[in-house]
This record gives C-alpha cells, sequence and structure tokens, in this order.
C-alpha cells in the first residue's frame, strides 16, 4: 500500500520527522511490523540488527616484556532494545560500516590492557580467561554506542622470532614426543603380539584341523576295518555257537552215559557186595556160633573128665603121702586133716580149671590147657607104672 513501509526481520525502521522518539530522540523506531509513513513529511532509514564480525591483529606486550602478536575475532551486533537501536542509529545509521572499525579499535586497547598485566604463559595456557576478561572491561563501552558481543574468540598468540613459546613448548613437545615413541613402541608390540596371537591361533587351528582329520580317517579306517571283519567275525561267531551246542550236546550224552554205567554197571555192583559183605557177616556170626558151640560142649567134656579123674589126683595124691616120713602129731585128728586137705587140694584144682576156661591167658594158650598138661603129665607118670597108656580125651 502506498506509504506504508514494513522492515525486514533483521532490521529496525527509523522514521524522522515528525513527533520525536523515545527520549527526545530525533526518531522513532519501529520493529517487527509496519507503519504508514507520510510521503515527503517523513523520512524512513533502516539499521540492521544482524550479526557483524570485526577482526582484530595487534602486537601486545606481556608483563615479562615479550611482545606477542594476538589475532582475535569479536562477533557483535545492535542490541534489540529500542535504547540500543537508538544510540547505534544516531552513530552509525550513515555508515554501518565503521561499526566493525570502532569495534575492533575497542577491542584492541582492551586486549593490549589485559595481555600487559598477564605472563606468556597465562596467555597461552588460559585463552578463555583472557577472552573473558576483555568482554568484561569493554561491556559497558560497548553497550554506550549500541552494541551487544556475543563472542570473542583468539585466533593465534605469536611471538615472532623470540622462541620464547617456542622454547616454553619445548617441554611438552618432548613429552609429548616421548608418549609418541612409548606409544608407537606400545603399538608396535602391541601389534607385534597381536601378529603372535594371530600365528598361534593360526598354527592352533592348523593341529586341530590335523587332528580332527586324523580323526576322521581314523574313524573311516576303523569302520572299514570292522565292515571288512564283520562277515569272518560272523561266521567266527557262528562256529563258535555251534561248537557250544556241539560241546553242550558231548557233555549231555556223557551224562548220559555215566547214568547208564551207573545203572548198568555201579548199582548191580553196589548190590552184590552188599549181598556178598550180608553173606560174610552171615557167615561169620554162624561160625562164631559154631565156634560158641564148640567152646561149650568142649568145657563140658572137660569138666566131665575133670570129675572122672578127681579121684585119681586124690588117689594119686594120697599115693604120694604113702612113702613119705610124715608124723602125725595129734593122731587120728592130724590124718583126718591130711586128707581133709587132699580132698580140698582137688577141688580147688577143679574151680581153678572150670575158671579158666571162660578165656585165653595172656601167653595165648586156651583155658584148660594148664590142667590137660598136668592130666596129660599124670598119664605119662600112670603110664610108666602101669606100663600102658593114659587116654585122657
Amino acid at each position: 500500500m502506498f506509504g506504508y513501509r514494513v522492515p525486514a526481520p533483521d532490521e529496525a525502521m527509523l522514521i524522522s520527522g515528525g513527533r520525536r522518539g523515545l527520549g527526545g530522540a530525533p526518531f522513532r523506531v519501529v520493529t517487527g511490523h509496519g507503519k504508514f509513513v507520510l510521503p515527503v513529511f517523513r523520512k524512513t532509514r533502516f539499521l540492521t540488527l544482524s550479526m557483524c564480525e570485526a577482526e582484530v591483529t595487534e602486537t601486545c606486550v606481556t608483563r615479562q616484556g615479550i611482545a606477542l602478536h594476538v589475532r582475535a575475532v569479536i562477533a557483535f551486533k545492535v542490541g534489540n532494545d529500542t535504547e540500543s537501536i537508538i544510540n547505534a542509529g544516531q552513530r552509525f545509521l550513515s555508515d554501518q560500516d565503521q561499526m566493525s572499525v570502532l569495534t575492533g579499535r575497542i577491542f584492541a586497547g582492551h586486549l593490549r590492557s589485559i595481555i600487559g598485566s598477564m605472563t606468556v604463559e597465562e596467555i597461552v595456557t588460559e585463552r578463555q580467561k583472557l577472552a573473558a576478561e576483555v568482554l568484561d572491561t569493554s561491556k559497558v563501552e560497548m553497550a554506550k554506542i549500541g552494541l551487544i558481543v556475543d563472542s570473542l574468540q583468539i585466533q593465534s598468540i605469536d611471538d615472532g622470532e623470540v622462541g620464547y613459546i617456542e622454547a616454553m613448548s619445548a617441554p611438552h613437545k618432548a613429552a609429548i614426543q616421548r608418549q609418541a615413541q612409548i606409544a608407537q613402541a606400545q603399538a608396535t608390540q602391541a601389534s607385534v603380539e597381536a601378529e603372535q596371537v594371530a600365528a598361534r591361533n593360526q598354527a592352533e587351528y592348523a593341529r586341530q584341523t590335523a587332528v580332527v582329520r586324523a580323526e576322521y580317517s581314523a574313524e573311516v579306517d576303523r569302520a572299514q576295518a570292522q565292515a571288512a571283519q564283520a562277515g569272518p567275525l560272523a561266521q567266527a561267531h557262528a562256529q563258535q555257537e555251534v561248537l557250544a551246542a556241539q560241546t553242550e550236546l558231548a557233555q549231555r550224552q556223557a551224562e548220559l552215559r555215566q547214568q547208564q554205567l551207573v545203572a548198568e554197571i555201579v548199582k548191580p555192583a553196589e548190590a552184590e557186595a552188599q549181598r556178598i559183605k550180608l553173606l560174610a557177616i552171615a557167615e561169620a556170626d554162624r561160625m562164631k556160633i559154631q565156634a560158641e558151640a564148640a567152646a561149650s560142649y568142649d568145657r563140658v567134656a572137660l569138666d566131665r573128665m575133670l570129675i572122672d579123674q578127681l579121684p585119681q589126683i586124690v588117689k594119686e595124691a594120697a599115693g604120694g603121702l604113702a612113702g613119705a616120713n610124715v608124723n602125725v602129731l595129734n593122731g587120728a585128728d592130724g590124718l583126718g586133716e591130711i586128707a581133709a586137705g587132699l580132698v580140698s587140694q582137688g577141688l580147688t584144682i577143679l574151680d581153678s580149671v572150670r575158671g579158666n576156661l571162660s578165656g585165653a591167658d595172656p601167653d595165648g594158650r586156651r583155658p584148660g590147657d594148664e590142667v590137660k598138661n598136668l592130666l596129660q603129665l599124670q598119664a605119662k607118670k600112670d603110664e610108666k607104672k602101669n606100663d600102658g597108656p593114659v587116654d585122657l580125651d
């Protein structure tokens, strides 16, 4: 629409003519919206609000008296508030490029001031501290001209041909080089160890592969050998079973034959032996009975013979007394005693003979042998007297 003006998003529209602006400013500030501007009676100008850049390259002397060449970059812009826009518009509206030039000069002065109070070591190692101090000291001054600083970056610090910074960095360089060499050596060692481990792993894998192959080959050979032996083994097992069956059959036949022999020979022989044994026992019993009967008969005959010979024994004893010179002291009583003694001796001899008939003496003589001998002796005497034999049996 004719007479309606709108500023860009990064611009501030300054309208001069007519009423004065805020705080007695010679223009009114419009940002973010449009406004009707009467032609001829009003005049509009635009002030950029975008980011601007200023570069500073300055030679500064440190507290140690060492000259340093410092290069810094400042990022700044016009403040968004109306007061900052008015201050910047009054100073840079006609030549807005001067904002970068003036900002560079302001920061160069503050940079020399701050570096002059620091050592090279502090400047090199604490660049962020240097930038913060420069920003703090320039903030008020920049606000007066309507500018705000977004950042300050120290790009480079160089001492030229002095070599102070290089000498200061020499120990660090040596340490870094040493660390680099150590790291390189460690890396080399690790690489060698890795290669050795890889070689061992390959050798182990090759060994395991060879072992597995050998096992597979042995298993195949074993299976082939078993397959080749299967037929003979089966035949041998069959023959072994046949032999076992034949052996069992032979054993059964031998047992059967043994049973037959027992039934045919042993049992009859045992029966015959038992029969012979019984017959022998019966014969022994018969002979014993006969011997006992004979012995009994002999005792009866001997008793009879003794009884028959007893008067003769007494007679012979009395005859022996006839030729003897015997003195009888007590007359008829003495003769009676002698006669009684002769009879008693005969009876004693008879009892002794009867007692000995029951068994043999220790010399093996039969019962009655002693009496028989006496009788035989007496018979011989009688034979001599009578001139004839006497039968004792």
